[in-house]
């Protein structure tokens, strides 16, 4: 039988960066749902469609190919056979991801390919809908959150330490308006189980953090 943990929780929360570790600490796989649907956002920008065409969105999700592998311990994102890691954590394609994963066509193509990934494997999975829909019989869940003022901050230091220019307020108002969006689309919107564990991370360290799943796991 295999074992299935799910973080979910709103943009900037440290979600991806906690999952790598349990992962790594446990000898789990780690399911970058994130970049599969970062991944999907460029497969549709590389079209030329817009935001607002839902329509070529369905269409255009059927040809995308998107897997996960890991290559001397570092994860490499496929699209279409092309490696696109270092492309899929530009702005825009994190604003496309946004609004193209609340397409239903796009959400059912990679949902049906993390749930074979999570049949055959012990797995680490962190999104917005992972514990109430992907995998509802997780083993744990966890709903992990921060302030806007901390996720602002956290992703401020992020660009700053690669030398892009960016404005703290500007992030603290996408990442307002992200929220707003993931939690109030119609389909499987951001919100916490009602089996999840809450945990608040904006006091905490990624390493307190982590210590916490890990004893829920254990335990």
């Amino acid at each position: 039988m295999s074992y299935s943990i799910a973080i979910d929780g709103p943009a900037g929360a440290g979600k991806s960066t906690i999952a790598k570790k349990i992962a790594k600490q446990l000898g789990f796989i780690y399911v970058d749902t994130g970049a599969m649907y970062r991944a999907m956002a460029l497969h549709i920008l590389k079209k030329g469609i817009s935001p607002e065409n839902a329509g070529n969105m369905s269409q255009a999700c059927k040809d995308a190919d998107i897997s996960i592998s890991y290559e001397n311990g570092e994860q490499v994102v496929w699209l279409n056979g092309e490696n696109v890691s270092g492309l899929i954590r530009a702005e825009e394609v994190g604003n496309m991801a946004s609004v193209s994963s609340a397409n239903q066509d796009v959400r059912t193509k990679l949902v049906s390919l993390q749930q074979k990934l999570a049949e055959t494997a012990d797995v680490v999975m962190d999104g917005r809908d992972i514990g109430t829909c992907v995998l509802p019989n997780a083993d744990v869940k966890i709903y992990l959150t921060a302030s806007t003022a901390v996720r602002a901050r956290r992703r401020f230091d992020e660009l700053a330490a690669k030398n892009q220019a960016c404005s703290l307020e500007q992030i603290e108002q996408d990442i307002i308006e992200r929220d707003e969006r993931d939690m109030n689309r119609e389909i499987s919107p951001l919100k916490q189980a009602e089996d999840a564990v809450l945990l608040d991370s904006s006091d905490l360290t990624v390493d307190e953090v982590v210590e916490k799943i890990i004893f829920l796991v254990q335990r």
